[in-house]
């Protein structure tokens, strides 16, 4: 079963990426991961996506924050989850404030797969009031 939904996963960690990839195939999810927040941009530069997941700690200098305003830059109202270990208050308030969910690992699986369709299914009610597809 395939929902037919694109998301982009940015984590630096090649053996975290990979679990994910397989878990959102395995959920019907059609999964592009990148390991740096310069593959990400690159991505977010070719294509639209439905949904990134996106690991705040990148090893680069940008962190996973530049990556979601970078992707909302290109592609305003993409939903976006941001997945660390460890979050400060400020992070959180951040995340809070640009209407992000944050997940923290290790991830709950169940945490991950209800989060997913219902920022989804936001998205999809949005812009059935806004009139835009």
């Amino acid at each position: 079963m395939t929902t037919g939904k694109s998301i982009l996963v940015v984590d630096d960690e090649a053996a975290v990426l990979f679990t994910y990839k397989l878990l959102l195939e395995r959920n019907g999810y059609e999964p592009t991961p990148v390991v740096s927040a310069e593959q990400a941009k690159n991505a977010l530069a070719g294509r639209p996506f439905d949904l990134m997941l996106c690991d705040l700690s990148l090893e680069e200098k940008d962190s996973g924050f530049k990556v979601i305003e970078f992707a909302r830059e290109r592609h305003p109202g993409m939903p976006s989850i941001l997945i660390t270990g460890y979050a400060s208050a400020d992070a959180a308030q951040k995340a809070a404030d640009l209407g992000v969910p944050v997940l923290y690992k290790p991830i709950d699986i169940q945490e991950l797969m209800t989060t997913i369709p219902a920022l989804l299914m936001r998205d999809t009610n949005e812009e059935a009031k806004t009139g835009t597809c």
